[in-house]
């Protein structure tokens, strides 16, 4: 990978793509640090810390590089974005006139231009509900507002209007990045923002260490086992995202005029984790309603007290139902986002076939088959990755809390890094470079 990074430098196109793509990671770091008027952000992260351990709050504070436990001005980075993504891909799913659109010549744009409609009215719905909750948690206690400005409806247009704002610079910033930079924009800015965590991480396992409330030396190996357990998931990671089920494809050999076409031996590959990290954005959505629920509550409600006690983050309802959730989700994701019947039918127009398999239904079947088999193992691994830290901190008794969503960031990470250098892979090889090929 780092071999790939170096000989892109070398090619002057690639280089100034690589230092765009640095320069929009830079001006949204900037803007994950610019105050929104009214708004105390110091106040706003220690009530962060006190309350949104297990909420939906947290998660999407984690891909915001901590901009939203701030209340800065891109507080909601990419999720409206993402949210208006899926909930276009399902209604092209769902609606037969939307998945015309989006297989016809210029659909693509006009789907675009929905989706990004669709982000500034999640944006402003959203910067709506985070207002008021700033608002309405804003006591003389937390003063998560400006003193005298708790009160009234300027404060909550201001704020809504810079969280919108916000929001659509970052889909401005992201497609920037797909038009002259590398990379996938929301991709990439989702990395920026859970790498940009990464010193603060370092900080709270390191206090992890000096403090432990037993002994230095336990501490220590705490310490060292939180290393080797993200090393190793970070190898399993790499493994099963480059992995792939190759269904072989036997093409016809046919003439056309004096020339011959076909003959040759093919294979449809099927990615081991096709549905990536969605399932677990899916799962952690739902599981954290509760949670998110109570902390709008006060903290002696009913409610919120048997959230804390029977469905916090280190309790084992919790992990049950996340686990099953993503197993759930990841089957749904996948039929949603592929066609059996669709592959099917194109490798029997181009005149291919499965060996062994007749053509149309039967291979439809069979690629259904193969599919539901690796989507269970695919499943299994997002529960790995996402349960695995929230089964530490469970045993542990709360000592690893910090890491409750850290397999699904991990994820992002390795997933954004691996997909970036097989672009500048494949963009090097365009240009007769083999990069780390040699």
């Amino acid at each position: 990978m780092f071999q790939t990074f170096k000989t892109a430098w070398k090619i002057p196109e690639l280089r100034k793509k690589i230092l765009f793509t640095l320069i929009i990671i830079i001006l949204y770091r900037l803007g994950s640090n610019i105050p929104v008027p009214f708004v105390n952000g110091e106040a706003i992260n220690a009530w962060f810390s006190a309350t949104s351990g297990s909420s939906i709050l947290s998660y999407f504070n984690i891909l915001s590089g901590s901009a939203l436990s701030y209340g800065t001005l891109f507080a909601l980075s990419v999720s409206p974005y993402i949210t208006a993504s899926i909930v276009l891909q399902l209604l092209c799913v769902a609606i037969p006139k939307l998945e015309r659109l989006s297989k016809e010549e210029g659909g693509r744009q006009k789907i675009t231009a929905m989706t990004r409609a669709l982000t500034v009215v999640l944006a402003i719905i959203t910067a709506f509900g985070y207002a008021m909750m700033l608002k309405n948690n804003s006591t003389d206690t937390s003063k998560l507002l400006v003193d005298g400005y708790n009160t009234g409806a300027w404060p909550i247009i201001i704020m809504i209007a810079c969280y919108c704002a916000g929001a659509a610079i970052i889909m401005w910033l992201a497609e920037k990045i797909n038009e002259k930079g590398i990379g996938n924009g929301i991709s990439i800015i989702l990395f920026a923002g859970i790498v940009s965590r990464g010193p603060a991480l370092i900080s709270g396992l390191w206090s992890m260490i000096t403090s432990n409330k037993y002994h230095l030396a336990v501490g220590i190996l705490l310490g060292v086992v939180s290393v080797l357990i993200t090393l190793g998931m970070t190898i399993l990671i790499v493994w099963i995202t480059n992995s792939e089920r190759r269904i072989p494809v036997q093409y016809a050999k046919r003439t056309v005029g004096r020339k011959m076409y076909g003959g040759q031996s093919s294979y449809l590959p099927l990615k081991l984790n096709m549905a990536g990290v969605m399932p677990i954005i899916f799962a952690n959505s739902l599981v954290a309603v509760p949670a998110t629920i109570a902390s709008f509550l006060p903290s002696d409600n009913w409610f919120s007290k048997f959230v804390d006690t029977w469905f916090d983050t280190d309790t084992w309802i919790y992990i049950v139902i996340d686990i099953a959730l993503i197993i759930a989700f990841s089957y749904f994701y996948i039929l949603i986002s592929f066609n059996p019947v669709e592959v099917a039918n194109n490798i029997k127009e181009n005149g291919g076939a499965v060996p062994g398999i007749r053509p149309g239904k039967p291979t439809s079947d069979y690629i259904t088959k193969v599919l539901n088999r690796i989507t269970l193992i695919g499943a299994i691994f997002l529960a790995i990755v996402a349960g695995l830290p929230l089964i530490i901190n469970a045993i542990s008794g709360g000592q690893f809390s910090g890491i409750a969503f850290g397999g699904s960031s991990l994820l992002i990470v390795v997933g954004v890094a691996l997909e970036t250098a097989r672009e500048l892979e494949s963009q090097i090889t365009m240009r007769n470079y083999k990069g780390f090929l040699d």
